[in-house]
């Protein structure tokens, strides 16, 4: 195993009803500033919720964050900061919402000239307003991490600081019950190729990492198409399941000392970017075919996924890994995501134009061993079609 530090400081509220929690986390002299998408949230009741535990605080609102949150978007939120002398921001939303809001934090008390900086330029950021999250859609677990992602342009871009990681986070199984199926399909295999970037690299002996991670895909693979179903899409059980094995896919604990690849990431980011394609679509479409070019090194590590996660005994190793490849197609199908880029209506016309996205962004070196170069992406590209 290799060494690592570990600090998560963000308080979870897990359970039915404990958006009641947000009243004793938030100071009650703060001044806050409610962050949210679309306003679906004020047709399920968990505006009401909120609504109801901030009751005793000064509080404001900010809508109309994005699937894939704009920089343009995200800074009108700096104005509202400044008129109502806001001190707290509260993200009601999935993961798009609290990466914007995570933005906006560290926007509002940024001492540069341009906020883009803190993304574009990589600039420190050295104070950050506080945070706090109630999580609607299970998916990115950026409810208790540090890091975020912001588009402007066409350019998905990502960043990190410890001081946007959310002080609490509410995790309310029952407000997952009104999301779609598409947005229940993307949650669950945005956890799923969460925890296989950590796992599927090489082998360090870290056998509590391994053992979690393969717990986590176990979970995923019988509880995602459970939530799916008619006749157990309303199981809170099967739906906190989900919600906890996301979170707990991306909070660093899986990743602690292990090597880790978020490849199908990177090239994911630039179909997002350019096509406005779902985040998680563009993982279901290029994670077969990243195992695939990557078997030879990934050899080890996908025999023991095929075993451990799919039960795969029988053939020689190249049948098992392929095996395990296919049996992942398959759960992503059972789960409505794409698995090639026709699916998305994508074509070979496009590659040279990802290609050239990755180049721009520097994403030339990707993989556990910084070993993908854009000729083996271009290869992954044409597998994936």
């Amino acid at each position: 195993m290799l060494n690592f530090s570990f600090h998560n400081p963000t308080k979870i509220h897990f359970g039915e009803g404990q958006i009641e929690a947000i009243k004793k986390e938030i100071p009650s002299n703060a001044r806050v500033l409610v962050v949210y998408g679309g306003g679906s949230i004020k047709n399920n009741g968990i505006f009401d919720q909120v609504a109801a535990a901030l009751s005793e605080h000064e509080w404001f609102e900010f809508s109309g964050i994005e699937p894939n949150p704009t920089y343009d978007t995200l800074v009108k939120a700096l104005a509202v900061i400044k008129e109502h002398k806001v001190d707290y921001l509260l993200a009601v939303g999935g993961g798009s919402v609290i990466d914007g809001s995570k933005f906006i934090a560290a926007a509002a008390l940024f001492e540069g000239d341009d906020p883009w900086d803190i993304i574009a330029k990589r600039a420190r950021v050295n104070a950050a307003l506080p945070l706090g999250v109630v999580l609607t859609l299970p998916a990115t677990g950026s409810e208790t991490n540090a890091g975020a992602v912001v588009t402007r342009n066409g350019n998905k871009l990502p960043f990190a600081s410890k001081l946007v990681r959310p002080a609490f986070a509410i995790l309310d199984p029952s407000v997952t019950l009104t999301l779609s199926d598409r947005q229940v399909s993307n949650g669950v295999v945005d956890a799923f190729v969460h925890t296989v970037e950590q796992y599927l690299t090489y082998s360090v002996n870290a056998k509590v990492q391994d053992r979690f991670c393969e717990g986590l895909l176990q979970t995923l693979i019988e509880d995602g198409p459970k939530a799916l179903a008619a006749d157990t899409r309303e199981d809170l059980e099967v739906r906190g399941n989900l919600m906890w094995s996301a979170t707990m896919a991306l909070n660093g604990l899986i990743g602690a000392g292990v090597p880790q690849d978020w490849a199908t990431h990177m090239i994911g980011h630039e179909l997002t970017g350019s096509y406005n394609i779902d985040h998680a679509r563009t993982l279901s479409v290029l994670l077969p075919s990243v195992l695939r070019n990557r078997r030879v090194n990934k050899r080890d590590k996908l025999l023991q996924y095929a075993q451990r996660v799919w039960h795969i005994t029988q053939g020689d190793d190249d049948a098992r890994i392929e095996q395990a490849i296919v049996k992942t197609e398959q759960f992503f199908k059972a789960m409505q995501a794409p698995t090639s880029l026709k699916d998305v209506d994508l074509g070979a016309s496009d590659i040279d134009e990802i290609l050239k996205k990755l180049e721009q962004h520097g994403m030339t070196a990707l993989g556990e061993k910084r070993d993908v170069t854009l000729d083996i992406s271009r290869e992954i590209l044409e597998a994936a079609l």
